[in-house]
């Protein structure tokens, strides 16, 4: 048998930037060639996306300057820090996983409906916000929010799942038990789901001890109705936010087209206040070939 260090130092390089940015980073405990090389430039570039430039051209001043010699920081800023784009409309940021490609619209990016009418939503800054600005819902009883994307901005043969960033302030009204519609359309296809917002928690409470009841062994069709009904409440992001899945699209390679995102809630009539949007995030996802598969067959039923 060949000893893994008697290869070529190009040769590793080359087997690592086959694998995926974790897996280059945990060779380095193989040994002190693997930990030369698993930080060299030959690897990390490969992590990076082909058009970086492009997606950071918007960003002033420029964010990958002389401080980032090499391609692993370039790599490692892209991930733990979001970039400001497009005047401060969109973040970008990799995948720490893949190395694939993320974005967040802001909510200055979003076309909100009755947004600029200072009688139904405010404008203001957050300091636990990445953005500028975000949108406080004053008072509404038409809540109508839309987001777009180009594709080809995203990684390509990838599936990406849009997520929305809020959250409630305190004496919120109009959104207990109020389901919200959704769609998602692209050049792969489309996606019609409701998610609700849950201002107090209930909904999920209620998944989760509904979720407890199930053995793994025993009412399996049970048990997976209860987690995919509770994808459709917020969880908390950590950072100070909820978010919720609206659903999942696939980029094609090449990437055509534009992804569309809508949110509506208008048949209620109820009024509606104390919602404060960030934005939607759109972030690859990490689903096993097995689960999309069950998930394909579910929806064709």
């Amino acid at each position: 048998m060949v000893e893994l260090d008697a290869l070529p130092e190009e040769c590793i390089a080359q087997i690592l930037s086959l694998t995926t940015p974790r897996d280059a980073a945990r060779s380095s405990a193989v040994s002190r060639t693997f930990r030369s090389v698993s930080d060299s430039d030959a690897v990390w570039h490969k992590f990076l996306p082909l058009d970086l430039d492009l997606n950071v051209s918007t960003y002033l001043p420029p964010p990958l300057g002389p401080s980032l010699t090499r391609k692993k920081d370039v790599f490692l800023r892209l991930w733990s820090a979001p970039l400001l784009i497009d005047d401060g409309h969109k973040s970008f940021a990799l995948e720490k996983w893949s190395g694939k490609k993320c974005y967040m619209i802001g909510a200055r990016g979003l076309s909100i409906v009755w947004g600029d009418t200072p009688c139904y939503w405010r404008w203001s800054s957050l300091h636990v916000s990445r953005f500028p600005e975000v949108a406080e819902l004053l008072d509404v009883c038409w809540l109508e929010v839309h987001a777009k994307m180009e594709m080809r901005l995203l990684s390509a043969n990838t599936y990406y799942a849009a997520y929305f960033i809020f959250k409630l302030v305190h004496g919120n009204y109009g959104f207990r038990n109020q389901a919200v519609e959704v769609s998602i359309f692209s050049s792969s296809g489309g996606e019609r789901r409701n998610i609700f917002l849950d201002p107090d928690g209930r909904l999920r409470r209620q998944y989760q001890l509904a979720r407890g009841r199930y053995p793994r062994t025993c009412e399996a069709s049970a048990a997976r109705d209860v987690r995919a009904r509770e994808k459709q409440i917020p969880r908390d992001r950590g950072d100070g936010w909820k978010e919720v899945d609206l659903g999942e699209f696939f980029v094609n390679d090449p990437p055509t087209g534009e992804v569309q995102i809508k949110l509506m809630e208008v048949k209620g009539r109820n009024w509606k206040s104390g919602l404060v949007i960030q934005g939607i995030e759109l972030r690859p996802t990490r689903m096993t070939s097995r689960e999309r598969s069950r998930q394909r067959i579910g929806r064709r039923r």
